[in-house]
């Protein structure tokens, strides 16, 4: 099951106050008191209020509800969401004995807090947005009822969902039944009770996605939005979540199962989204099966475990089987797999025991368990989670780092292989592929040179080899590196991390060491060696050499003191170190870099990873292009081309690259205008926010409210931001064959007196996931997106 968002559902709950309404109190119901259908209770600080609406100007039920006072038109709780009292008016009443009760003009009853008797009860509206019964003399948290217990669809800071021991309920929030329609529907917002503790969003008893396993401070690696989860088997199990701000903070269960935390922006005048919690892509609940695994990039891919394979080719929600059903023998073990989401931890298919050092020898001791998870508990210590009968729902984190550890259980014959493998692949790609590589580059290089000596009138000897050649030893790189030493690392991207060095001339080097876990290989290695070795520009990075030796592979490159455009446009401490002439200069200069690539390179090259991060700055900040690991080389008279394998980083790719596959020169084109928009306004473009976000300002006449803050209105004239943000948004149009080609962003870069265009919609504009742009953009079900680091 997958759920669309679009930014027109932002889960209004459009209602009617009724009639001309007044205060009875600033806060507080005594008992004895009474309000009916035309007054109304407000919090102490003015926060909230309490009173009756009805769902529309045309509807004759009537419900007691609680919203914000500044933001009339939101409801965060219905006491009688499924029995609104129906064309008679309405009644709170608060016996003596502390039981609240709503009634009609009969006497019917339609709703009570059914609160226990109380002694000189009071009932009080809370600026937390809590409704409480207690005593006039109790403590100030010391509730008998509380609305809080009860929630309806939205969640407010400091509410709890889950467990207590002390009212025996468990709390949760129930979706409407339609936007139209209050009344409780099939989805429920949950913290799962059985097993390890975890948010989940279910339809009926039917789980249809859910958030990783939580112990300690955070979702086992702490990405928790702010959340805070309560954990104490005999007392409390129990999620919430703080509010950073004196915002209005809420996150409400639309009815069609999406939550969505969000925050109300002023500026703005409307509830802004900070985090989106839903079944979609690999979020969607077991969508590759059991002991299938998913990764997510704009669209979700799914596989199999190490040792399994598919049991349906049509079918990956079928999930897989293991290759070697001999279990429990010896010689067997297990393979870590990092960075991924913890399989289903719910009821049988988990255990948790504390006190145990070695999960490994636990897990191995029993033949059913398949896999283990080693936990720490605050106050109590180290723990193992093991899971048994089946490994449902697990996925590949999005970002390194940001996923946990799983030790996986295999057969001793995958091992065996998997060690004959880690043995024999190593000596066959350093004898074999690498010496062919090799001697494919060095035949390049000499080419080079002879043509490059003929060109010049000279006669080639041998002995200029040397001078040219690439490749460098390992002890050389080394010795430059300090052995490769922390405090020499200056770095990490996509391939891995990057160290300076200095050759013994003295010349400074940056070295890129191909990590272990890195997303690119071998391919994107020798890519970047061939492309790269042949162009000469001054906007794009110099590659000075490379290093194949055992299992290090390795790229020299000339050093840029400045780091990487990201690194100073994304910090609020280093961004205004960029004046306006500089980010000029960057944009031209990079604009420069790239039209050699397009038409004047011999080659003529796609780079498809254009971003921020891959942008170098030198000693005078001129920039330069890196990173041609998954640049295409294009024919003279090619413009377009397609592939099942999209790589690229999220923000940068443009829609018809993203969803098809097909990418050309304009997909560059759309990244460079990605940067522009990025460079003027110093804020990174998440989840296409930021193309949004202009051409709305622009259409609005507001599009110096863009300009990053740090820019003094000195720095710059008007009519010069104008033409860089329209340049921008005519790069990032949705169809390529509406945005300029570079010759033409060159042109208009140049052009002092450069006519404004108006721009179309922005790629992507308005989606929260991939939906359809336009019939055009249709996704292959065998296209593969990977995501490359962005360094976010």
């Amino acid at each position: 099951m997958r759920f669309n968002f679009t930014l027109n559902r932002l889960f209004l709950l459009c209602f009617t106050p009724l009639f001309l309404r007044h205060s009875i109190a600033v806060d507080i119901l005594k008992a004895g008191q009474s309000f009916n259908d035309t007054q109304i209770i407000v919090s102490a600080d003015e926060k909230f209020e309490l009173g009756f609406f009805t769902h529309s100007k045309s509807s004759d039920f009537k419900y007691l509800g609680i919203w914000y006072k500044s933001l009339p038109d939101y409801v965060v709780w219905v006491a009688n969401r499924d029995n609104p009292i129906l064309n008679s008016s309405a009644t709170l009443k608060f016996n003596t004995n502390g039981n609240l009760i709503l009634v009609n003009q009969t006497g019917q009853v339609f709703w009570s807090s059914n609160s226990t008797s109380l002694q000189d009860p009071i009932a009080q509206l809370l600026d937390t947005g809590n409704f409480v019964l207690r005593g006039s003399n109790s403590r100030s948290e010391d509730y008998v009822w509380q609305s809080f217990d009860y929630p309806s669809d939205t969640l407010l800071p400091g509410m709890k969902l889950g467990w207590d021991s002390k009212t025996g309920l468990n709390r949760k929030l129930t979706s409407r039944k339609s936007q139209n329609d209050l009344s409780s529907g099939e989805f429920s917002y949950e913290v799962n009770l059985d097993g390890l503790p975890e948010i989940v969003v279910r339809k009926g008893n039917m789980t249809m996605f859910r958030g990783g396993a939580w112990f300690g401070n955070g979702f086992t690696r702490g990405r928790s939005k702010g959340g805070i989860f309560n954990y104490n088997s005999s007392f409390e199990i129990s999620f919430s979540y703080t509010a950073l701000t004196n915002d209005a903070y809420r996150a409400v269960l639309d009815s069609s199962g999406s939550v969505i935390y969000s925050v109300w922006s002023q500026e703005e005048n409307r509830w802004r989204t900070t985090y989106t919690f839903e079944g979609s892509g690999c979020d969607d609940y077991d969508l590759c099966g059991s002991f299938g695994i998913c990764s997510s990039g704009l669209v979700a891919s799914c596989g199999c475990l190490d040792g399994f394979e598919q049991k349906s080719a049509q079918n990956y929600s079928d999930g897989c089987f293991r290759k070697d059903e001999k279990i429990c023998r010896k010689g067997e073990g297990f393979r870590k797999m990092s960075d991924v989401k913890w399989p289903d931890s719910t009821g049988n298919l988990v255990k948790l025991k504390v006190g145990i050092k070695n999960c490994e020898t636990e897990c191995l001791n029993d033949c059913s368990c398949l896999a283990y998870g080693i936990l720490s508990l605050p106050n109590i210590g180290p723990a193992c989670a093991t899971w048994f009968d089946k490994l449902l729902d697990i996925r590949f984190a999005r970002d390194v780092g940001t996923g946990d550890d799983l030790f996986l259980r295999e057969a001793a014959s995958e091992l065996e292989q998997s060690e004959r493998k880690s043995t024999i692949v190593p000596v066959l790609v350093a004898s074999i592929s690498i010496f062919i590589f090799l001697a494919l580059i060095s035949l390049l290089i000499i080419r080079n040179v002879r043509r490059r000596a003929k060109d010049n009138g000279v006669t080639f000897t041998e002995g200029l080899i040397h001078e040219s050649e690439l490749e460098m030893s390992i002890t050389r790189i080394e010795a430059a590196t300090n052995n490769f030493s922390i405090s020499n690392k200056i770095g990490e991207g996509g391939f891995g991390p990057v160290y300076k060095g200095r050759l013994p001339f003295g010349q400074e080097i940056a070295v890129k060491k191909l990590a272990e876990r890195s997303r690119q290989g071998l391919e994107e290695f020798k890519n970047e060696v061939l492309l790269i070795s042949q162009l000469q520009h001054r906007n794009l990075v110099k590659l000075l050499g490379f290093c194949i030796h055992k299992e290090e592979t390795l790229l020299i490159y000339e050093y840029m003191p400045n780091k990487s455009l990201d690194y100073l446009l994304f910090d609020n401490g280093r961004r205004s170190l960029l004046n306006w002439q500089m980010r000029i200069d960057i944009i031209i200069g990079i604009a420069r870099g790239l039209l050699y690539l397009h038409r004047d390179s011999r080659l003529r090259i796609i780079h498809r990873d254009l971003k921020a991060a891959n942008i170098l700055l030198d000693r005078e900040m001129k920039p330069k292009i890196s990173d041609f690991g998954t640049a295409r080389m294009f024919g003279e008279y090619q413009m377009e081309t397609k592939t099942k394998r999209v790589i690229g980083t999220y923000g940068y790719m443009s829609p018809e690259y993203a969803i098809g596959g097909c990418f050309s020169f304009k997909s560059d084109v759309y990244s460079f205008g990605v940067m522009i928009l990025e460079i003027v306004s110093g804020k990174r473009n998440q989840g296409f926010f930021l193309l949004g976000h202009a051409w709305k300002l622009w259409n609005e006449g507001k599009t110096l409210d863009l300009m990053d803050g740090v820019l003094g209105r000195d720095e710059f004239q008007e009519c010069e931001a104008l033409k860089y943000v329209n340049i921008g948004l005519l790069c990032v149009q949705a169809r390529p064959e509406e945005r300029p080609i570079m010759s033409s962003v060159i042109s208009m870069l140049e052009n002092d007196n450069m006519p404004l265009i108006h721009p179309k919609e922005p790629g992507f504009y308005g989606e929260r996931f991939l939906s359809a742009i336009d019939s055009s953009f249709s996704t292959s079900n065998n296209v593969t997106i990977t995501l490359l680091d962005d360094g976010r």
